[in-house]
């Protein structure tokens, strides 16, 4: 479990005030000292990420955050990245001074959390202070149960577990990447370059973890690369089932792959596990409406080494201008930075976002979507680009219907 990607962690984010024990209880749930804990109001600033295991849980990423009641200029922008936190939880943990009771941060924060469908746990911290704290008054005013614990003493400490895996969601990941269109035994050939921007002596995570679901579906694997291609096609003694390529090879790998034989991408399958697939089929279509001087945005879950033809910032950028005919205006964000004020572009373009979590993905995808900004990710674009976006949607029905409408 120590080896499971953060992408493919359960997020769960500690929220509350300044000082009401959220570091305390993440040691508490953890049985470990992995928070900085101080008596110092404010002593969380910027949201941390720890990686780790909570029994029964399993493998997840607990978010440390800043007091929702921090103050100063400083203070607000602090409560602005606590707030983006929620972007990409899954499971939600209020945590209550009973020395503060209830005010405004906790109801606003209650209510922002319940509107985005994040599962909420609530806790009245300081249980060893505060014994005679009527919890019950807490629940009503709130309108959720809440669970009187100890951080200090590891009161309760249990039942809140209990009460976080019945809370948590069991689809907050999509059961396959690739493994509900194969059948056992049916072979999949997976393609996959191994040229400048391939990192030395492995492959990258969606090529690992698509490879992994092949295999965990008693399917056969078959790795080339796009140079091995013909040869691999040849010594099968059945055609695949499938073959998945990665992006940037999708022009040459067309051409060598017979029109009977599924061909698809890697990011065109993860379009479809971390994101939603017929929201960025939707968005593809708006390419043709694309103009000189409109305003894209570029987005990466990640930041990584940029070559001389790095696919986002040369690439794609070269691409969408040809396809205009003339200059468009790119902006480019990395990691967890994302705009808030998506409305000023007329499009985005997403990476496939294997090292961010399905939650955080998806809130992108139709935060644009509701505001009726066109996204799309690389792998659609680049299919669109090279002419064969009809045969990577070949596999999935619904997106393949929202393309030829």
């Amino acid at each position: 479990m120590k080896e499971t990607p953060q992408a493919n962690r359960l997020h769960i984010a500690i929220l509350g005030r300044r000082n009401a024990g959220k570091s305390s209880l993440i040691n508490a749930l953890t049985n470990q000292d992995l928070a900085v804990v101080s008596k110092v109001a404010g002593t969380t600033t910027d949201p941390v990420y720890k990686r780790m295991e909570i029994l029964p849980i399993g493998p997840v990423v607990v978010i440390d955050t800043a007091g929702i009641d921090d103050t100063g200029e400083l203070g607000e922008l602090r409560v602005k990245k606590t707030k983006e936190v929620l972007g990409r939880t899954d499971l939600a943990v209020l945590v209550i001074d009973p020395e503060l009771g209830i005010d405004s941060y906790e109801q606003e924060l209650l209510a922002e959390v319940e509107n985005r469908d994040i599962p909420v746990v609530g806790v009245v911290n300081k249980k060893d202070k505060f014994e005679a704290v009527d919890v019950s008054s807490f629940s009503n005013e709130l309108g959720i149960e809440l669970i009187p614990v100890s951080a200090k003493e590891g009161t309760n400490i249990e039942k809140l577990k209990k009460e976080m895996v019945i809370k948590a969601p069991e689809k907050f990941e999509k059961p396959h990447i690739i493994g509900d269109l194969i059948k056992p035994q049916e072979t999949v050939i997976l393609v996959v370059p191994i040229d400048a921007a391939a990192p030395k002596g492995r492959l990258i995570l969606p090529q690992v973890q698509t490879l992994r679901d092949v295999l965990d579906n008693d399917g056969q694997a078959v790795v080339v690369k796009e140079t091995e291609l013909e040869s691999a096609l040849d010594n099968l003694k059945d055609d695949p089932k499938m073959v998945v390529t990665d992006s940037q090879a999708f022009e040459e790998v067309a051409k060598k792959v017979p029109a009977e034989i599924i061909l698809t991408g890697f990011s065109v399958l993860y379009a479809r596990y971390k994101g939603d697939l017929e929201i960025l089929t939707k968005g593809v279509k708006n390419l043709e409406k694309l103009k000189v001087g409109d305003k894209v945005l570029i987005a990466e879950s990640c930041t990584h080494h940029r070559t001389h033809e790095d696919i986002g910032t040369v690439k794609i950028p070269n691409w969408l201008q040809d396809m205009v005919g003339g200059e468009l205006n790119f902006d480019h964000v990395a990691g967890r930075e994302f705009p808030n004020n998506l409305e000023k572009y007329d499009l985005i373009v997403h990476c496939g976002g294997c090292m961010t979590n399905r939650k955080e993905i998806l809130y992108r995808i139709k935060k644009a979507d509701s505001i009726e900004v066109p996204i799309i990710n690389y792998g659609i674009l680049i299919a669109y680009v090279h002419g064969i976006l009809d045969r990577a949607l070949e596999p999935f029905a619904l997106a393949k219907k929202i393309w030829e409408k």
